[in-house]
């Protein structure tokens, strides 16, 4: 008997750790203490290289009946399955989870990662789009 929850499963596992890679490559190149733009152009750089494929700035238009009541931008999207949002702060903060939910929930895709460069290292957190 399997009861267990299907919300728990990681989603794109093999993906995500490939990203996570290209991550903290661009840290271990970089170092702390940079420009979020520096960071995106050397994640930009670790994409190319891996042979995965992005978009880079995507833009995703919020609709209500419809017409475009809002615009989207988010840093990355991964094989068309994986938002990356960069984020240059010493914590995550509620914001930034919302935005990368928003995101989500605007192009209909189930996983944004966000990643944070900070002094101690690039962090990151998996945001999940579970409606």
């Amino acid at each position: 008997m399997n009861n267990k929850n299907t919300n728990n499963k990681i989603i794109y596992p093999e993906l995500s750790y490939k990203i996570l890679g290209c991550l903290f490559n661009v840290y271990n190149s970089l170092g702390p203490n940079h420009r979020e733009k520096f960071y995106q152009n050397a994640l930009k750089q670790e994409l190319i290289d891996k042979k995965l494929s992005f978009k880079e700035q995507v833009y995703c238009p919020l609709m209500h009946r419809n017409t475009i009541v809002g615009k989207n931008f988010f840093d990355f999207l991964i094989e068309d399955k994986i938002i990356i949002e960069l984020k240059v702060d010493r914590y995550f903060r509620k914001n930034h989870l919302k935005q990368v939910l928003e995101y989500l929930k605007t192009s209909n895709l189930k996983l944004g990662i966000i990643a944070n460069f900070t002094s101690d290292g690039v962090k990151s957190y998996r945001v999940l789009n579970i409606n």
